[in-house]
């Protein structure tokens, strides 16, 4: 498909957000300065070959993540915040199976079951351990169809409506192989089979950049190939200069922090914070322990000695506040997040808009590295790592943009606008596939088992 064809495709989408009168002058002499190029974008569109080695890339790495695992070490210790790795596994199929197969191509399902037993959105979180399911070989066997239906599928004439699901049935299987990563740090099992360590450090990355204030894009736009529901679209917003750390706070940072009693102070914490720390009894980031007079911190399965300039990760939310305001600091909004991210220009990367090994994605570097690390890495405003590493925490709120409109998935994001807290960037679990700096993730404030760490800005 022609890249001006995908253009058309998101304009059309967008003309009645556009009429309505809910988008600026300046959004929509952008949106127009886009429907009248007539080849090229600033991203490509996946051709139908590379969409076959995701397909296959992301099916192999779903497979790899626990093929180590016994069967008991797959049933996981039950929590709101696990999932018995099989069940996952055929979830991840079923949800291909669902939009590429039966939505967009109206095939039979293979399983008749299926949507009673792999639907996410109707199968409570505590049924998952006790329920009838698929034995983990034939997981195997449904996964292995499901992938060779989507093949087929981009073997033959794609439709437009094809593309999308494929992508998104790949992103979806992306984001549950990080999923995968972080339950296994949560159990304590080994790091996955598959992953080499390999020591990455860089010179000093200290201070703040500052950073102009303009009138700001913020959001997908339509010359984007794939955006999800909670981008659309791209409104203007009036960003007042601000100051950002060039680099993620330090393990270091925190334990300075630690140190000074801050988990003990209560004028650092807000009141929600406070409750969470008190139900929780937390004290220090929950993979951390003092040990021989200083700090480890458990790296899956084995405890090591604190890495001063790793960037913190596994915090909550409410940890990077109160940290916040020990430092006198702040964490940024979303808004300063992606203008810092990908410039006014509205670049893919930091780095630009190609997909080249610019960061610790994709498994690469077996964990965190140095906050430091990846000088290639940085924005066109000087901050690095703002992909890749660890997640990111922002100030703001996950709320719906102006004019939003759910996608057919329709519970990737209404459910939880109000709920949770911005996520912005990737981790080293992360496939640059899937990531941009206009993506937004979310969680709820409470969690500290996500590969999340933060940034923070001048006051």
């Amino acid at each position: 498909m022609a890249n001006d064809e995908a253009l058309t495709r998101w304009i059309l989408a967008d003309r009645q957000w556009q009429r309505s009168g809910r988008a600026s002058r300046f959004v929509r002499r952008q949106i127009d300065q886009v429907s009248h190029m007539v080849s090229g974008t600033m991203w490509d569109t996946p051709t139908n070959e590379t969409l076959r080695e995701w397909v296959v890339n992301a099916h192999g790495r779903s497979f790899a993540l626990i093929e180590d695992l016994s069967d008991a070490q797959c049933m996981v210790p039950r929590s709101p915040i696990l999932t018995p790795f099989v069940w996952e596994l055929a979830h991840t199929a079923w949800f291909s199976e669902h939009w590429v197969l039966r939505h967009a191509r109206r095939q039979p399902a293979m399983y008749d079951n299926g949507d009673a037993t792999y639907n996410s959105a109707q199968v409570p979180h505590p049924t998952r351990w006790d329920m009838n399911q698929l034995p983990r070989a034939e997981v195997h066997d449904y996964c292995n169809r499901v992938r060779d239906g989507v093949l087929a599928v981009l073997d033959s004439d794609l439709s437009e409506t094809d593309r999308y699901f494929v992508q998104l049935a790949v992103f979806h299987e992306d984001m549950h192989a990080e999923a995968f990563t972080y339950m296994r740090q949560t159990i304590g099992l080994p790091p996955p089979a598959f992953c080499a360590k390999i020591a990455v450090c860089g010179a000093a990355c200290d201070g703040d950049v500052r950073i102009d204030g303009s009138t700001f894009v913020l959001g997908g736009t339509p010359d984007m190939p794939f955006v999800f529901d909670n981008e659309k679209w791209g409104h203007e917003v009036e960003i007042a200069p601000f100051s950002i750390a060039r680099a993620c706070v330090t393990q270091q940072d925190f334990a300075d922090f630690i140190d000074a009693g801050g988990y003990g102070d209560d004028r650092l914490w807000s009141d929600a914070g406070r409750a969470w720390r008190d139900e929780s009894g937390a004290e220090h980031p929950i993979y951390w322990r003092r040990a021989d007079g200083g700090w480890q911190r458990r790296d899956f399965a084995e405890w090591v000695e604190l890495e001063a300039r790793l960037p913190v990760h596994h915090v909550s939310w409410f940890e990077a506040e109160a940290f916040c305001r020990w430092a006198d600091r702040r964490l940024p909004t979303e808004a300063e997040w992606e203008l810092a991210a990908g410039g006014v220009d509205k670049q893919r990367f930091p780095w630009g808009n190609d997909t080249r090994a610019c960061a610790n994605l994709d498994w690469r570097d077996a964990g965190v590295t140095d906050v430091a690390a990846f000088e290639d890495s940085d924005s066109a405003q000087g901050c690095r790592q703002m992909i890749g590493n660890v997640w990111e925490w922002t100030a703001t709120t996950f709320e719906p943009f102006p004019g939003f409109v759910k996608d057919p998935y329709e519970d990737y994001s209404a459910p939880f606008f109000g709920t949770r807290k911005v996520l912005r960037g990737g981790s080293w679990a992360s496939t640059a596939r899937m990531l941009r700096a206009t993506w937004r993730n979310f969680f709820e404030p409470l969690r500290n088992d996500v590969i999340v760490g933060f940034r923070t800005c001048a006051r």
